[in-house]
């Protein structure tokens, strides 16, 4: 399939092979899983947050100290639980006595990669205070603004909402991610060689990293820069469209849910080495960036939107 809106063909220019090279590595402890791992790298350069949601002992911690490593991030990981609070994670003002005032204690959040495990096993209060941090990429406390690293990436895990002590998501939380995803159990061979492999463990430890913070910039500029054709727009629009035709639909696309389809989608195109959108890199991610964001007309659970997303791209054609 392509997109013949007069589209540029010339090739983006990064450092030939580094993207392939960070794949390779993250593959070396993640095995069979280059589809996530790649949407991951994905959503890091389109500057947005992942949520995986899956089944405990899927690899998704694994997952995140693998980009982190690779990557070359400050890594933090915040354990989710009922009693967390805000001031658990985005820090607190603290009186020192030897000062005599009243002074700004850290928090966790500070880092270039957030790990939120197991986040819906927290309270919506807990939730909510990644909200601030996750769109505007700073925190206010007590009427101060704190601006965090740049990058900042979180990653969080959630177990599924049939599991017990699980505090459902809610919708503003879920749209600050700009993708979600699950991993699954691996296939066959990935898991022999995993069974055959030795520790995980070792081979992480044994992850160096692959990218400079130059270069990372770089590619997350890149990524702004990629070419769409009023073509490929059309295709977008009628996409939204369609999930905002009630129906099977009860809730649709909102213009940010459309914004991060584009910015995903470029992000993808950059993966594959191009400096313009085709539909399949529309559609290689739409899962991803959708799912979380639909809901059914008879869905009361909410959230679980794989078949939504394949109605949208079965439903709607690339060319009309």
């Amino acid at each position: 399939m392509h997109d013949g809106g007069g589209l540029k063909s010339s090739v983006v220019s990064v450092k030939p092979g580094l993207i392939d090279q960070l794949l390779a590595a993250m593959e070396t402890v993640v095995l069979g899983k280059r589809r996530q791992l790649k949407l991951a790298l994905a959503c890091l350069l389109a500057r947005g947050h992942l949520l995986i949601e899956d089944l405990p002992g899927m690899g998704k911690t694994t997952l995140a100290q693998t980009v982190a490593r690779v990557l070359g991030f400050e890594f933090t990981r915040i354990q989710f639980t009922s009693d967390l609070l805000p001031a658990d994670i985005i820090g607190a003002s603290v009186f020192d006595s030897r000062e005599g005032r009243f002074s700004f204690q850290r928090g966790p959040v500070f880092t270039q990669l957030l790990l939120a495990d197991e986040i819906n096993r927290a309270t919506p209060k807990a939730q909510s205070a990644l909200l601030e941090a996750m769109e505007e990429r700073q925190v206010s406390v007590e009427g101060e603004t704190h601006p965090l690293p740049d990058p900042f990436f979180v990653i969080a895990t959630q177990n599924p909402l049939s599991q017990m002590g699980t505090f459902p998501l809610p919708e503003s939380q879920l749209d600050r991610f700009l993708m979600r995803l699950e991993l699954g159990y691996p296939d066959p061979r990935a898991e022999r060689q995993l069974f055959l492999g030795g520790n995980p463990r070792l081979r992480l430890d044994a992850l160096e990293a692959g990218i400079t913070l130059e270069q990372l910039h770089h590619l997350q500029a890149q990524v702004e820069r990629i070419h769409l054709s009023e073509s490929l727009v059309d295709y977008v629009q009628r996409l939204v469209d369609f999930s905002r035709q009630g129906g099977d639909f009860d809730v649709g696309l909102s213009p940010r849910g459309a914004l991060a389809l584009i910015r995903s989608a470029r992000a993808w195109a950059l993966l594959e080495g191009r400096d313009y959108v085709v539909p399949e890199d529309v559609q290689q991610v739409l899962p991803s960036v959708a799912e979380h964001r639909l809901r059914g007309a008879l869905d009361h659970t909410g959230h679980r939107g794989e078949s939504l997303a394949r109605r949208l791209l079965d439903g709607v054609e690339v060319v009309e």
